[in-house]
């Protein structure tokens, strides 16, 4: 009986069922299979015991258009950076990779198939060159892989923001007031700029793109008129001012490396206030409802064609790949490709010009 391992990484979204399921129903169709899952990614192989579950059509029916993942999920240690507590309760990072690896092989495992973004990518680039048969699938809400027109779970944290959009337009309007919806996307603007060109936003701010808080101001007088108007802006997590002032903290939980982001649009009404603003202004933060909750019909589709497609790859022996879409195709590209660059908003790209093309104001 071959044995293929599915492992869920980094930050939880919708869609992850979907690709558990597709894995299992696929391996189904071949007679010599046994899909198991690992607990907390990585983590459930490097614990003692051991905590990995078999997966199989019964353990999936019906999970597809939940949101989560049934084999949970971390974003801390992991098998390069395992957090050891030390005497004086301070910790270490320990690199437990090829202890894992032999545990791996001991346990009859042939193949891992590890569904994460960028951070859990290069955690897979650096297994296969440690000899790990491997395959990756791209998972985030923040749609920064470059090497995948698109990753699931983004269609559906779009669909959420956009709605709050749509929510916040009627209050604003029925205030006279600035609402500003923060939304998440670390270092890539994308579900800030398509809920804001889906809402009706007319002002969006970008980490790609600086703004002159001077500039926006311009805009917000311009949709006032002896003080009734409304303006709704939709800022990215990771936009800066053009001090290039970044609104981030070092996280004290263990285990975790990337700073944490948020609270940039508390940050934004400051600077209106200061700037001269005596509108009234509101602050929402969508957060963590981005990554919940039902996935959409189309990330559904596009997480269950991941799922087949990373266990063909599985069967094909094409290991050190991570699943691709390339429109109209469901491909691969090597790890090695997925992690190069980062998937960013570039001035020249369709929605951008889009965005300029009615008037939305990035404050540049």
């Amino acid at each position: 009986m071959n044995r293929v391992m599915v492992l869920t990484g980094g930050g939880d979204c919708p869609g992850l069922n979907a690709v558990i399921r597709a894995i299992v129903k696929r391996a189904a169709r071949e007679k010599d299979w046994e899909v198991v899952g690992s607990i907390e990614a990585f983590n459930g192989i490097l614990r003692e015991p051991t905590e990995i579950v078999v997966l199989d059509e019964k353990a999936v029916s019906g999970i597809h258009y939940q949101g989560g993942t049934i084999i949970q999920t971390t974003n801390k240690g992991g098998p390069f950076a395992w957090p050891v507590k030390q005497k004086d309760g301070s910790y270490i990072a320990v690199d437990r990779s090829d202890e894992m690896i032999r545990k791996i092989q001991y346990l009859g495992i042939d193949a891992v198939i590890n569904i994460g973004g960028d951070g859990s990518q290069r955690i897979s680039q650096a297994l296969f060159e440690k000899g790990l048969n491997i395959i990756g699938v791209p998972k985030t809400i923040d749609n920064d892989l470059s090497a995948t027109d698109a990753t699931f779970g983004f269609q559906t944290a779009i669909q959420i923001a956009t709605e709050a959009v749509d929510k916040l337009v009627t209050t604003a309007a029925s205030h006279n007031r600035v609402q500003i919806l923060e939304v998440m996307g670390r270092n890539a603007g994308w579900i800030a700029l398509n809920a804001a060109v889906a809402g009706g936003a007319e002002i969006c701010l970008l980490p790609e793109f600086p703004y002159d808080i001077e500039k926006v101001m311009e805009r917000i007088e311009k949709r006032f008129d002896k003080g009734r108007g409304f303006v709704n802006i939709v800022i990215a997590e990771g936009a800066r001012n053009i001090k290039g002032d970044l609104i981030a903290e070092k996280s004290q939980e263990v285990g975790y490396a990337n700073v944490k982001l948020g609270g940039v649009g508390f940050r934004f009404e400051e600077e209106l206030k200061e700037a001269g603003c005596e509108h009234s202004i509101r602050t929402t933060v969508l957060g963590h409802l981005q990554r919940g909750g039902v996935p959409i019909a189309y990330d559904r589709v596009l997480a269950t064609q991941y799922g087949v497609k990373a266990f063909e790859l599985v069967l094909a022996g094409e290991f050190g790949r991570m699943v691709s879409y390339r429109h109209p195709y469901i491909t691969s590209v090597t790890l090695k490709e997925a992690i190069q660059k980062p998937n960013l908003v570039d001035p020249d790209t369709a929605l951008m010009k889009t965005a300029r093309g009615i008037g939305i104001c990035f404050g540049d």
